[in-house]
């Protein structure tokens, strides 16, 4: 075993970076000293410095039980103590002064250690520490000294792929050193990338292996196999932190295995599913973006006469290019105006140009492959950083092709021409080719990558074009292909029927709403809107909402890879509550897991997440989690004046409510609820209601337990249906309860903003629906011409019936106008 000293004139910067670096190993398999500050003052405050004996004696003490001791120092007089240290020391064991970077160097020397490293292996693994971070960050500097690949001889292989989200960093990269004790184990990136050994946690680094990559792992000696299954797990499980990105809800499309000759398209029929980011419903033809400009080849050398000459190629094509973008920025308006205009800047970005034209000068690349790597290293780098500034990759690739599209004088890619209206689909979309559709024929955006903030997204909504992303397979399409797209729902069915058309474009139609409530016989009912964020609240206060019926928390911090302090919640909330002075604003806790998995609340893999730990469940786990949620809430009540009511998600059992009821009213929150989404909080609701104030019931989420049927998946949208009688009897049972106990019963799934099913909500004993601010003018319409008896009625009539078409004609039949169609 090697043993570590740390020396550090800050006593906590020490004891900082050691419990940094421990993490990193679940502190064991290594022993570490922290030698650091001269002690304390009168007051007891620290006193910088450092102290040879103490370090002394920090080496004696390891050296009863370690074959070598390895120093690390931060800075100045630290190298001095050490080195007296050295004289002052009473024991023979090995050491070695190694001058590395204090915190990187302390990490990589603790993985290397806790693996079983020797003294020379894990002093040369500190030294090199530094280089993966300045690889990342595009410096120069020394890179880890290659390692030398193991003969293959009889090795065993596996290939996995990086599925967390930031990929191999520092703290996977110890997981990986730590799992393959026992074995020679080397990680290659496919399909020609570098290799490391997996014992070296800066070689792991430099690597650069990100999401989605395909590693192949190969490993020799006894324990081989063992090592290599678990690292397997390793991987499969995203390393504990989880397998996807805040990202959208996507149904994938199945997998299709056809001869390379075929091309895979998606057939008629089919609805994909995406996350929609931009409202309305359209129809028309397909047409896809053409594709980006192939890779230049990277085998090409440029004699040295002749690099001058290529490298002012790349500053030429790069200011061509911002003068184009220029003259787009000044016929654009609003957000496109402002995105292209970063993006001119981006062109004329000096680092990009100088970083590539010093690749040509250096290496003799040729002008369009150094703009290439330039830009992939710039990529690399933003997408390591996650949620908002990993959608910024888009921008830097779309100022890659024009530059070098400049350079080989060949067309830039992107959105097709066309006098008919169409659908655009493609991979992902420039801020140019975005804020280019502008006064054009394009209707709708599809895209299979993308979120809720990409340019994609911003400009959609400007331009007031329904959008659609994260729709995996969205590419397999037909070009011509009829495209039936809702950005409400984040639906595209694909060669719909001319009545699913009608019927959509005809929902998608904003009907005013004034405000007013009321059935046809006068009884007030609260509509209100189903909120993300302040954005989306100040929306439905535009559109006049009531109040809103469901905020979801959740939404805010889609982005984060880490929980959200307990400030940035505050700020967040009080976004939302500031748009309804003195009403009613609903407040769900984090719904996170399932569909809406949040790195920081689901760390687990679950191989079926929507019957695993979401909701209210994570506080199992982390009840810190919500106790700060909680904590904040009832701070951002306080500071606004809108009427704070707070429920939780998830609810299956008695004790689930009791606890979380209590958690919330202690923490100051005097209003508490429930959702109603399990078939158990639906049958328990009696009980229910003597703990909690008001339910609010989840109709997408209570008809896919009841039936059985992911909500996700297309094949089972018929089961996925509010209309189901046994959904219906659900609602029934949790309205009569409420009746009962006099207390509120709200629906906030996508039923409540259905105008047809309404009346037998109401009828089944639902005091309010929340739905999108879009809807509310429709249903405002509806409820208007029942009454209350018309609607208890319409329900009695439904809960009589065994289909769901059988429900929809019996509610078609009683209510008034209704059966004359």
């Amino acid at each position: 075993m090697i043993g570590i000293v740390a020396v550090s004139h800050s006593a906590r910067l020490g004891e900082a970076a050691l419990e940094l670096a421990l993490q990193m190993v679940h502190g064991g398999g290594v022993r570490v000293q922290v030698a650091a500050g001269a002690g304390t003052d009168a007051d007891g405050a620290p006193i910088l410095g450092t102290d040879a004996v103490a370090v002394a004696a920090a080496i004696d003490e390891l050296a009863t039980d370690c074959d070598g001791v390895l120093v690390l120092m931060d800075l100045g007089s630290a190298v001095l103590s050490a080195e007296l240290a050295l004289e002052l020391r009473m024991s023979d064991v090995p050491v070695r002064l190694a001058p590395a970077p204090f915190v990187e160097g302390l990490l990589a020397a603790v993985v290397s250690a806790a693996a079983g490293g020797s003294l020379d292996a894990v002093a040369a693994e500190a030294s090199a520490a530094l280089g993966a971070k300045t690889g990342q960050l595009g410096e120069d500097a020394a890179a880890p000294a290659a390692d030398v690949p193991t003969a293959a001889g009889d090795a065993r292989t596996r290939q996995v792929q990086v599925r967390n989200p930031l990929g191999i960093h520092a703290r996977p990269a110890a997981l990986i050193a730590e799992a393959s004790a026992g074995a020679d184990v080397r990680l290659r990136r496919l399909p020609d990338g570098p290799e490391a050994s997996a014992a070296s946690l800066s070689r792991l680094l430099v690597l650069g292996a990100r999401q989605g990559d395909e590693l192949e792992l190969s490993a020799h000696g006894a324990g081989a196999d063992a090592a290599l299954d678990r690292l397997a797990a390793l991987f499969d499980d995203g390393f504990g932190e989880g397998t996807s990105v805040a990202a959208a809800p996507v149904v994938p499309v199945a997998p299709v295995t056809a001869p390379s000759s075929e091309t895979v398209t998606i057939a008629s029929g089919t609805v994909l599913r995406g996350r929609g980011v931009s409202p309305g419903s359209v129809a028309a033809p397909v047409r896809h973006l053409a594709p980006a400009l192939p890779e230049p080849d990277a085998g090409v050398t440029v004699p040295v006469e002749e690099r001058e000459t290529e490298a002012s190629a790349i500053e030429w094509a790069a200011v061509a290019v911002a003068d184009q973008l220029r003259s787009r920025t000044a016929q654009a308006t609003g957000e496109a105006r402002a995105i292209l205009d970063a993006s001119r800047l981006l062109a004329s970005d000096p680092e990009l140009v100088s970083e590539a034209t010093a690749l040509v000068r250096a290496k003799g690349r040729s002008a369009a492959r150094a703009v290439w790597e330039t830009a992939g290293a710039h990529e690399k780098s933003l997408a390591a950083l996650g949620g908002r500034m990993a959608e910024r990759v888009a921008d830097i690739r779309d100022v890659r092709d024009r530059i070098i599209a400049e350079i080989l004088e060949v067309d830039m890619p992107g959105v097709p021409e066309s006098d008919e209206p169409f659908v655009l689909v493609a991979v992902d979309l420039a801020p140019a080719d975005t804020a280019a559709l502008e006064g054009g024929q394009c209707v709708a955006l599809v895209t299979e990558q993308g979120g809720p903030t990409s340019h994609t997204a911003i400009i959609a909504r400007s331009l007031g074009l329904p959008a659609i992303v994260g729709v995996a397979g969205a590419t397999a399409i037909p070009d011509e292909a009829v495209l039936l797209v809702d950005g409400e729902h984040g639906t595209a069915e694909v060669d719909p029927a001319e009545s699913s058309i009608a019927a959509a474009i005809a929902a998608a139609t904003v009907v005013p709403f004034d405000g007013e409530g009321a059935l046809g016989d006068g009884r007030p009912l609260a509509l209100l809107a189903n909120v993300g964020g302040a954005a989306d609240a100040v929306n439905a206060a535009a559109a006049h909402a009531d109040g809103v019926g469901l905020f979801r928390t959740e939404f805010c911090f889609l982005d984060r890879v880490d929980a959200p302090s307990v400030e940035e919640q505050v700020a967040a909330y009080r976004g939302v509550l500031a748009a309804f002075p003195g009403r009613k604003v609903v407040v769900r806790t984090l719904d996170a897991g399932s569909d809406k998995p949040l790195p920081f609340a689901n760390a687990d893999h679950e191989g079926n997440p929507a019957l695993g730990v979401r909701g209210l469940r994570i506080a199992r786990r982390t009840p810190a989690l919500l106790d700060d949620q909680l904590r904040a809430l009832a701070q951002a009540t306080e500071a606004e004046s809108a009427q704070v009511e707070v429920m939780a998600p998830m609810v299956a059992t008695v004790e689930e409510a009791r606890d979380f009821a209590d958690r919330a009213r202690a923490a100051g929150l005097s209003r508490v609820g429930i959702m109603i989404e399990t078939p158990s909080a639906a049958l328990l609701a009696a009980e229910l209601f003597e703990i909690v104030d008001f339910v609010s019931l989840g109709t997408n989420d209570l008809a896919q337990y009841t039936l059985a049927a992911d909500r996700l998946l297309s094949e089972l949208g018929d089961l996925n249906d509010p209309w189901q009688p046994a959904v219906l009897r659900l609602i029934g049972m949790v309205g009569e309860a409420g009746r009962a106990a006099g207390k509120a019963v709200g629906v906030c799934g996508e039923a409540g903003g259905d105008p047809a099913l309404a009346p037998v909500l109401i009828g089944l004993g639902v005091t309010s629906l929340s739905m999108t601010p879009r809807s509310l003018g429709r249903v405002a319409a509806a409820v208007a011409e029942v009454t209350e008896d018309d609607c208890r009625r319409a329900a009695h009539a439904v809960l009589a019936t065994g289909t769901a078409a059988e429900a929809r004609a019996a509610a078609s039949a009683v209510l008034p106008g209704r059966g004359r169609a």
